[in-house]
């Protein structure tokens, strides 16, 4: 018996009149689907928010902030006011851990190859860093440029560098990230950064 329901099932199956599904008419209401298009949802919600003056109030407020971050940016991190003068040195050599070659393979610099950026790039100028928050490091930096003898860069790593241009009629350049003190193991302000021999001096001086 089971055997033959088996049988006569997929005969059912293949019969073109034989059919499961019965039209049961409509149960309901039916809508065509309709979805607002993204983009001018989007513009709706501007001009709401234009017509009522919020999108102008955000303008606003993200053009202060924007002014804020370039006139007022974060002070670096780990440098303070020197409080005990000292003198220090970097030896900025660093050693190759591969080799270099050049387009057709050619060996130019074997890995352990020393190379110091001073051969081939001394630096010509003084880089005096101090913080533009404290009046005696200022004082101090305007009295350096003024009788130093050879080209000085002024980089602050705290401050308003904006303000101070405008008041030194001069660039002032800044310490974005700490990125620069970190590399020359500054903890202290004013310091300045020079050239000795092959190797870079950094005197932190009490202002």
């Amino acid at each position: 018996m089971r055997y033959a329901f088996l049988v006569t099932l997929p005969c059912l199956l293949l019969n073109p009149g034989f059919t499961l599904a019965n039209d049961l008419g409509v149960v309901g209401p039916t809508y065509e689907i309709a979805e607002r298009d993204l983009i001018e949802v989007m513009k709706d919600k501007f001009r709401r928010m234009e017509k009522s003056g919020e999108l102008a109030r955000l303008q606003e407020s993200y053009k202060q902030r924007v002014i804020e971050t370039v006139e007022k940016p974060k002070p670096v991190h780990g440098v303070s006011t020197t409080e005990t003068a000292r003198t220090f040195y970097v030896d900025p050599t660093w050693t190759l851990d591969r080799n270099v070659v050049d387009e057709q393979g050619k060996l130019l610099f074997p890995a352990g190859t020393k190379v110091n950026p001073l051969d081939y790039a001394p630096l010509t100028q003084y880089l005096l860093f101090f913080d533009q928050r404290e009046k005696t490091q200022v004082a101090f930096a305007r009295r350096f440029i003024e009788q130093s003898k050879a080209r000085v860069k002024p980089i602050l790593v705290g401050g308003e560098p904006l303000k101070l241009m405008r008041q030194w009629k001069r660039e002032v350049f800044y310490d974005q990230g700490g990125v620069l003190s970190r590399k020359f193991l500054l903890k202290q302000s004013p310091a300045i950064v020079s050239q000795e021999g092959n190797r870079l001096r950094i005197d932190e001086i009490h202002p």
